[in-house]
């Protein structure tokens, strides 16, 4: 059984069309998954795929890049979205569901001629989604590709020589801000009052997506991804909820730059969080206290010894001022000898001058 399948998003979403559809796109993925119920999907899109899109998917498209159910290769990558697809699914052993066939990689990635590793679908009217494994077609591109073991260009004779450089990096997001925000201000500022994270909610599930679900709460929107449904985590969303069932959810965070809302099922919440959540909390506020009682312990000690201090110093004044007087005594036996000396030696020379 396939694994893990990477969607070349950008050719499944223009499969029949001019211009790639994100609802043709979430189709295909939804009837994928119900097809290959065992398998990880993850899609992929090229860069200007939100360019390309009509205008009001543009939301859409938004969330689903935030929520990582669509992701897009590096700005400016050589070769589109094709040479991520395909380094993806190298990485990861999977399968690509495309009817690309990529023949510019084929002297690279001789697995795409393996059984199981390409897969092509398309929507039949009155049916659906339809899938069936698929080989890649060979021609020149591939021929050259196979000899020279490396990615060559791929060949349009009528087409430009622009055509064969890297994708230009654009200017600016395809969405607005606006169109990111998942709430109104102020019924998202006055939920967010009310409910902190940890408290639990009634939610009514809105919609499926490839990572979760949306439900509502009230007028507010909030988002399950497939992690915070179950441990271990689910394949899809559909095996543990029904859209219009009313649930208990518990909020886990809040996204201010989306006005978004994340929640999860409460006993996974208890399983994530307790372990990294509650005792932290424990932790920081017991050494808060401990170092309180500290700090005021520590000045009465100081100020205790302080007073002792000055005490022992007043009597050692009191010694220096004994002891001055007896400076003074012995100031004066020096000099009283001092004078009487004086005395004889005038004393002496008188008697010489009168002879």
């Amino acid at each position: 059984m396939t694994k893990h399948i990477i969607v070349d998003g950008s050719n499944i979403a223009t499969e029949g069309r001019s211009v790639p559809s994100l609802a043709q796109l979430h189709e295909a993925v939804m009837a994928l998954m119900d097809e290959f119920k065992n398998a990880k999907v993850s899609v992929v899109v090229d860069a200007t795929f939100g360019h390309r899109i009509a205008k009001k998917e543009s939301a859409e498209f938004e969330k689903a890049i935030a929520n990582n159910e669509l992701v897009a290769p590096p700005a400016g990558a050589v070769g589109r979205g094709d040479a991520f697809v395909l380094a993806i699914a190298d990485k990861v052993n999977a399968s690509i569901l495309s009817n690309d066939s990529y023949q510019e990689f084929h002297g690279k990635y001789k697995w795409l001629f393996d059984e199981g590793r390409l897969i092509g679908g398309k929507p039949v009217p009155l049916v659906g989604w339809v899938f069936v494994e698929r080989l890649p077609v060979r021609g020149a591109t591939s021929r050259r590709s196979v000899k020279t073991g490396k990615v060559v260009k791929k060949e349009s004779p009528t087409a430009s020589p622009e055509a064969s450089k890297p994708m230009p990096v654009p200017k600016a997001p395809p969405p607005s801000v606006k169109a990111k925000m998942a709430n109104e201000l102020m019924p998202y500022l006055q939920f967010v009052e009310k409910h902190p994270v940890g408290s639990k909610v009634k939610a009514v599930v809105e919609s499926y997506a490839a990572n979760g679900i949306t439900a509502l709460i009230g007028g507010i929107s909030g988002y399950v991804p497939l992690r915070n449904m179950a441990n271990p985590q689910p394949r899809s969303a559909r095996d543990i909820f029904t859209i219009g069932d009313s649930v208990t959810l518990t909020v886990v965070g809040y996204t201010p730059a989306r006005r978004s809302v994340d929640l999860a099922v409460p006993g996974v919440v208890d399983a994530v969080t307790k372990p990294s959540g509650k005792p932290s909390v424990a932790k920081k506020t017991a050494p808060v206290k401990k170092a309180v009682v500290a700090k005021k312990a520590a000045p009465a000690k100081k100020t205790a010894p302080a007073k002792k201090v000055v005490a022992a110093k007043t009597p050692a004044k009191k010694v220096v001022a004994a002891k001055a007087p007896a400076k003074k005594v012995v100031a004066v036996k020096k000099v009283a000898p001092a004078k009487a000396s004086v005395k004889k030696a005038v004393a002496k020379k008188a008697p010489a001058k009168k002879r």
